[in-house]
């Protein structure tokens, strides 16, 4: 086993990680000012941005569930991987070697347990794509060609062909150095009476990769009438990587246009991704042998969330410039019962993603590979700029069901459409479908009304409104993108701008001019360090901090070693000041780490993290400018923690010399008492000296 990983590959691995890369390969992220950016938390469902991330200080904080930390920490989170694993994970990524304190190299430990699967899977993938030229693959390549897929369209879809046999890859992959403990684990092969053997064969394939192009499992269709499974199409098994209800296949290709365009194309199989794809539906991905679910919407909400008018959530489909549909989630289900079936099964979606989801549907109950075949690109096109709301496509089928040209066809259609426009829990919504189900049918409102309330009543339905926002930090999302510079001109908006933070905050709750300046100061400390007058900061001490969590903090800065030098690259001063806090403090540190001063950025590298906004917003890649070490101050952060540094200051003045004055009261006149009242004025000197320097003639 190989020892620790040694701290400068840690470092170098730090400073090379793009946390906003790693983030936004998951979570649309939106800029918010003063280089944050906001998005859905990836760890605990929301329908409201309250995850901040920080690129240039290289910190994430969610203000909703309280987790935080550094790159690794969101590695570590989202993978579910422990630190060490962490940093050979992006050690991976971005192609560095580590080194232990062994001496040993990662590669020759082959690596952890979770890398390692990757790297069976990816080398599966090569083996499946090299065998689809063979001769045997010949019933493969009928399939594909008569889906009018080119040789370049399934290389570009990485389609392969797993060999009919026994242990054709279980045997290639041996002879890469795998074990077959590993194999299984990466559900490539299972355990018979015989050995291990295959788990794909004789079955056309394709990779299910995550959003950043990794291989997490397969897919395979059934090409011959002897194959022992029965299934036309088989996955891979749940593993450590692979997880069904967790996975879209083609996200790793429609991600960026997903979030450009703020839309997404539900489809039912691989073929049907491809087909969208080559058709310019680029938006398109398919569930992996389950229905779409909750945590598939968690996905796709995270990529195509918006909060463009701050502090109002949008939901519902929105106008998107430059494309002629709007943002909105689109189903190709088929217009037969099973369609409508799974449309109903859409329903146990929460109201915000369902406000956005439409319903596709095309003559003759084609699928899009299918209809591309027989109509066409042009038609796939056309069949999802004209989709259905899906409300819409639910309950005109049910109305459609039945003759409402006779009173009793009128009463079956409102006994049949009730009870689904009941289970839409957005109320907002239920009394709009409820008017327009009863003019489709053509009874009474108030028959209809009766019918959807008790039908509400006995489903239980959930009452939400999707339309209002439910979180605390998306309602403060509009005076957060007010202009920073202007902030800072403006000694009331200044003021707003710090009471908010004192009352946003989570780890004390008090409005109070002390607190609120000691907290100004510790995040200015811990944002830009080479702002703080390093001979004035070393006159601080304990007693300069009333406010318990911040006296713990200074101590904990002490122990990181007090103000870091220049060159201290910004990912170690963040590190060691967390690792000083321990876990008490950690959170309080990430906070304070996103939270936005009253300040324009430093320059422009700092206003926008690693990426410039608008070449982020434009969609365009990402532009790594930040330099490892922490950044110079601007003049404006000097003033500011001056300011604050000063009013520090003062107050420790302030209270020695009130505690001097109490002790000198109590003595008889004589020496100690003169030589009291001489510290008293050296004292109250050098509390005007440092009162002029900073606020001149009035008290700061």
């Amino acid at each position: 086993m190989a020892g620790m990983i040694l701290k400068e590959d840690v470092e170098k691995v730090r400073a090379k990680a793009d946390l906003y890369d790693i983030v936004s390969a998951t979570v649309s992220l939106r800029p918010s000012g003063s280089g944050t950016f906001v998005g859905l938390c990836p760890f605990h469902d929301e329908k409201s941005p309250s995850f901040s991330v920080r690129p240039s200080m290289g910190v994430w904080h969610c203000f909703g569930c309280g987790l935080g930390g550094d790159v690794f920490a969101y590695v570590k989170e989202r993978e579910n991987i422990d630190f060490r694993q962490a940093v050979e994970l992006l050690a991976d990524k971005y192609h560095m070697e580590l080194h232990y304190e062994a001496g040993s190299k990662k590669n020759e430990q082959h690596g952890t347990r979770r890398s390692r699967l990757i790297e069976a899977n990816e080398e599966a993938q090569l083996f499946f794509s090299s065998q689809i030229t063979s001769k045997e693959a010949l019933p493969a390549r009928k399939l594909l060609g008569g889906r009018n897929f080119s040789q370049a369209d399934c290389e570009r879809f990485g389609c392969g062909y797993a060999p009919q046999g026994w242990d054709n890859l279980v045997r290639h992959l041996a002879q890469k150095g795998f074990t077959q403990q590993e194999m299984i684990d990466a559900g490539l092969a299972r355990q018979g009476q015989r050995g291990i053997y295959d788990y794909f064969r004789g079955r056309a394939t394709w990779p299910i990769r995550d959003s950043t192009g990794r291989t997490l499992g397969f897919g395979a269709r059934k090409l011959y009438d002897d194959d022992n499974i029965a299934a036309k199409y088989i996955n891979t098994p749940d593993t450590q990587l692979y997880h069904k209800n967790q996975v879209l296949y083609g996200i790793d290709l429609a991600k960026g246009n997903i979030v450009k365009k703020r839309q997404v194309i539900i489809v039912e199989g691989y073929t049907d991704v491809m087909a969208c794809h080559l058709a310019g539906v680029d938006t398109a991905v398919a569930t992996c042998g389950t229905a779409f679910g909750t945590e598939h919407a968690k996905i796709v909400r995270r990529l195509i969330s918006d909060d463009s008018l701050g502090a109002v959530q949008l939901v519902g489909p929105l106008k998107v410039e430059g494309q002629s549909v709007s943002s909105r989630i689109v189903f190709t289900f088929d217009g037969d019962a099973a369609g409508q079936k799974a449309a109903l099964h859409a329903f146990a979606l929460d109201s915000a993603f369902l406000s956005q989801t439409f319903v596709a549907v095309a003559d003759g109950n084609l699928d899009p590979c299918d209809l591309r075949i027989k109509q066409g690109d042009e038609a796939v096109r056309s069949l999802v700029e004209h989709a259905k709301p899906l409300f819409d496509f639910v309950i005109d089928a049910a109305i459609g069901r039945f003759d409402t040209s006779y009173t009793t066809g009128q009463l079956g259609a409102v006994k049949a459409v009730a009870p689904l426009i009941a289970q839409i829990r957005d109320r907002s919504l239920v009394d709009i479908y409820t008017r327009k189900a009863t003019r489709r049918i053509g009874v009474d409102l108030d028959i209809m009304r009766r019918e959807v309330n008790a039908a509400r009543g006995q489903l239980h339905v959930r009452d939400e409104d999707a339309y209002t926002p439910s979180n605390r930090f998306a309602q403060e999302q509009a005076a957060r993108k007010q202009s920073q510079q202007d902030t800072y001109d403006n000694p009331a908006a200044r003021k707003a701008l710090e009471r908010r933070d004192a009352s946003e905050q989570t780890y004390y709750r008090i409005d109070d001019a002390v607190f609120i300046c000691e907290q100004q100061f510790m995040a200015t400390l811990i944002q830009v360090p080479r702002a703080m007058n390093r001979k004035w900061f070393e006159q601080l001490n304990l007693s300069n901090f009333m406010t318990p969590v911040f006296r713990t903090l200074y101590q904990a800065l002490t122990a990181a070693g007090g103000l870091p030098a220049d060159d201290t690259p910004q990912g170690l001063w963040m590190h060691n000041l967390t690792k000083a806090g321990g876990p008490l403090l950690a959170p309080v540190i990430n906070e304070l780490a996103v939270m936005p001063l009253p300040l324009p950025a430093g320059d422009e590298r700092e206003r926008a993290g690693r990426h410039g906004s608008d070449q982020q917003a434009a969609g365009a890649g990402p532009v790594d400018t930040a330099p490892v070490q922490l950044r110079a101050a601007s003049a404006e952060e000097k003033k500011y923690a001056d300011e604050l540094l000063a009013r520090l200051l003062d107050l420790g003045y302030m209270r020695k010399i009130g505690a001097a004055k109490r002790k000198m009261a109590q003595l008889p006149d004589g020496a100690e008492k003169l030589e009291l009242l001489g510290d008293i004025t050296k004292l109250e000197t050098a509390r005007k000296d440092i009162q002029d320097e900073v606020f001149g003639n009035s008290v700061g």
